[in-house]
């Protein structure tokens, strides 16, 4: 680490910023932000500046800055467009005690002004000592969306009342409760909110959050969901939630693999419930991690239950369901005007075996459905469509670990579902489409169309 990170008070400091230019006004921007007297020494200045200048925020002397302008300050930015001298600007003021910055000029500098996520008081500077800004950029883009905007708010809060509170309730309050708080009734609700979870000394029952993980993809995780799970004190994650989801998890979270294997060893549901209800009776937060979203295939409704009995508080972070990113993958819309105005979310399997539906209704002529789970009900599903009238040249696609490296796209007829399986090694998870197929696929089908009808002419 060449650059050690540190922050400036800038209470009565005198900041002097030499330049009125592009630079200079990027400079201000973030200097405008602090307590700093601000003095801008420049012939000329962009609009901006003036506009600032005349708003009182700022001091403009208008002329060439000089060597004697460096002393009384705690900052120098050497932003000018003009050919000034800037090392024998930068060499008085290091010897008056100035920290420098000299505009893209990392060696002529003490300091780097880094990228900054501003919820004061609290603030978070990203630095990469001048080799990649626009890495910089993207981090902060990420932690902009990441932190509360309301953060500031809650800090100053706690701040207020710290002799008052105990580690465990600035745990609590920090980790979702004084946001509500804030969101339901403002400042005062959120200051009352953090002095009831101290009073608790941590006896409070905890609260449980369904969260959608996605479909594997870590990107696709919802900003909600990714809060949530740093927020965690317990984790309890299926089997088919990627390991690169769990990572967002804080590390000091307790993590619980409640995954339900295929013919194989599983936890029931009612002892996923009793988990979930224990953990909550432990206070703090408990998210009940499912594959894909919650609501569609996840047996939301028997957990939601199970709460609501117990007298456990809960919320709903949906997520991207996998249909949705099989689609993607596909490169097709789940509806098209004049082929389907409506699509089908099947199970394949449901508490007594494999799931029957409306076989005739679905084996209509422009019906599109997707099939979760449906791999080892797969012939199941063909020989019903079939028996029920759907035409064998049904296109049909199916997609493996949607979104995932390991993602497997394969495309058939319906005819030839269960060879298609076979023929691919697909063995799950995966989302069958009937009536949809991938555009590649489609386009195929197109130019043999074309060429049977040359033929025929």
């Amino acid at each position: 680490m060449r650059y050690f990170p540190i922050f400036v008070d800038t209470r009565c400091a005198s900041v002097l910023v030499v330049g009125g230019g592009t630079k200079a006004a990027s400079k201000l921007r973030l200097l405008l932000k602090t307590e700093a007297q601000i003095e801008v020494i420049a012939p000329e200045i962009l609009p901006e500046i003036a506009a600032w200048s005349g708003a009182g925020r700022l001091r403009w002397t208008s002329r060439s800055a000089v060597t004697s302008d460096v002393v009384g300050r705690r900052l120098v930015y050497v932003a000018a467009e003009s050919s000034i001298d800037t090392v024998e600007l930068a060499a008085a003021a290091r010897a008056v005690g100035a920290l420098v910055n000299v505009v893209d000029d990392r060696e002529a500098s003490d300091i780097l002004t880094p990228a900054i996520v501003d919820r004061d008081p609290v603030v978070v500077a990203i630095g990469t000592e001048g080799t990649a800004p626009s890495l910089a950029r993207g981090i902060k883009a990420n932690l902009e969306a990441a932190l509360s905007p309301r953060l500031g708010t809650l800090a100053r809060i706690a701040a207020k009342n710290r002799r008052l509170v105990t580690p465990s309730g600035l745990r609590r309050f920090f980790g979702g409760a004084g946001e509500r708080a804030l969101v339901e009734a403002g400042d005062a609700n959120a200051e009352r909110a953090l002095l009831e979870e101290t009073e608790t000394c941590g006896a409070a029952i905890g609260r449980v959050a369904l969260v959608g993980a996605g479909p594997g993809d870590p990107e696709l995780l919802t900003l909600k969901a990714r809060k949530r799970l740093d927020q965690a004190n317990v984790v309890l994650y299926d089997r088919l939630v990627a390991p690169a989801i769990l990572e967002f998890a804080r590390r000091e979270a307790r993590l619980i693999d409640v995954g339900k294997t295929p013919s194989g060893p599983a936890w029931s549901q009612a002892d996923i419930n009793a988990a979930m209800i224990e953990a909550a009776r432990g206070g703090g937060l408990v998210v009940r991690l499912k594959s894909g979203d919650p609501l569609v295939f996840g047996r939301a409704d028997e957990e939601i239950d199970a709460l609501e009995a117990a007298g456990i508080a809960y919320e709903i972070v949906p997520g991207i369901s996998a249909a949705f990113a099989a689609a993607a993958a596909g490169g097709f819309s789940l509806t098209k005007r004049g082929r389907n105005r409506t699509i089908s979310f099947l199970t394949a399997h449901d508490t007594e075996g494999f799931a029957e539906h409306d076989w005739r209704a679905l084996a209509r002529p422009g019906e599109a459905f997707a099939i979760y789970m449906g791999v080892r009900g797969a012939r199941f599903a063909q020989g019903r469509l079939l028996i029920h009238g759907a035409s064998s040249d049904t296109p049909v696609s199916v997609i493996e670990n949607a979104s995932r490296p390991n993602q497997k796209i394969a495309s058939g007829t319906l005819g030839r579902l269960a060879n298609l399986l076979k023929d691919n090694g697909i063995a799950g998870p995966a989302i069958i489409f009937v009536g949809l197929a991938p555009r590649a696929a489609l386009a195929a089908l197109d130019e043999t169309a074309e060429a049977k009808l040359r033929i025929g002419a």
